[in-house]
């Protein structure tokens, strides 16, 4: 079963300095419908102006993967970690027992796109902490690159939560095909661009919420970035 989340139905802010859009209920946005898909809960798909950003602030028990589509967002934290995430990078933050943060658009000149991910935890109190690694484009045009996971294989970013989380670049002829295993679910998130899952149609935003499906088949992309998430 696919249900399709549509990028239109998605909360909505906009604070001038942020424009953000929210597949599960956050902050002001409160929708009992969706409330986050099993460990998965929170996906924003936030653009921010140059120089502007999120003061510092706090968060516990929650893993937090930030996905830069364009520009470059710049992190500091209360761990002494600064750096600024690129595309092509994922940095996994552990809030665990407490963290602050701060992350700011590192341009004056222009804007930056991310997709900002909230995992729960596998159990609360983990000690915090951070990550931040690098795919090449290469490493995910017409297959899916692991990027997040438990045990941090493949040189993925180390997840605390059952879950593999995969990047891919399709275009044109272009196609990746994942096998869901018994008892699993996805949840495949569109960056950017758009394509097929299962001969769905799925644009720029859209989400889909898996489960008792045995094989995902992507394709028919036009300039697409899509994030799979494999869960519990």
């Amino acid at each position: 079963m696919i249900t399709i989340r549509n990028r239109d139905e998605r909360g909505a802010v906009n604070m001038g300095w942020l424009d953000s859009r929210h597949s599960f209920s956050f902050g002001h946005y409160h929708d009992p419908a969706h409330m986050g898909f099993r460990a998965l809960r929170v996906i924003n798909d936030d653009r921010v102006i140059p120089g502007a950003g999120f003061p510092t602030h706090g968060h516990a028990d929650m893993e937090i993967v930030s996905y830069v589509l364009d520009g470059a967002l710049e992190h500091k934290d209360s761990l002494g970690t600064g750096s600024v995430i690129r595309p092509g990078d994922v940095q996994r933050m552990s809030a665990g027992t407490g963290i602050r943060h701060s992350e700011y658009n590192a341009s004056q000149e222009e804007s930056v796109h991310f997709l900002q991910i909230w995992i729960l935890p596998e159990r609360p109190g983990l000690a915090p902490g951070y990550e931040q690694k690098a795919f090449a484009d290469t490493e995910k045009h017409g297959r899916l690159r692991l990027v997040g996971s438990r045990d941090g294989r493949d040189g993925s970013v180390t997840i605390h939560q059952d879950v593999d989380l995969y990047a891919t670049l399709l275009d044109g002829d272009e196609s990746a095909a994942f096998d869901l295993r018994p008892g699993r679910h996805a949840w495949l998130q569109v960056a950017r661009g758009q394509v097929r899952l299962n001969g769905l149609l799925l644009k720029e935003g859209d989400g889909a919420a898996v489960s008792d499906e045995t094989t995902l088949t992507l394709d028919g992309g036009i300039g697409a970035e899509v994030l799979l998430f494999d869960l519990a």
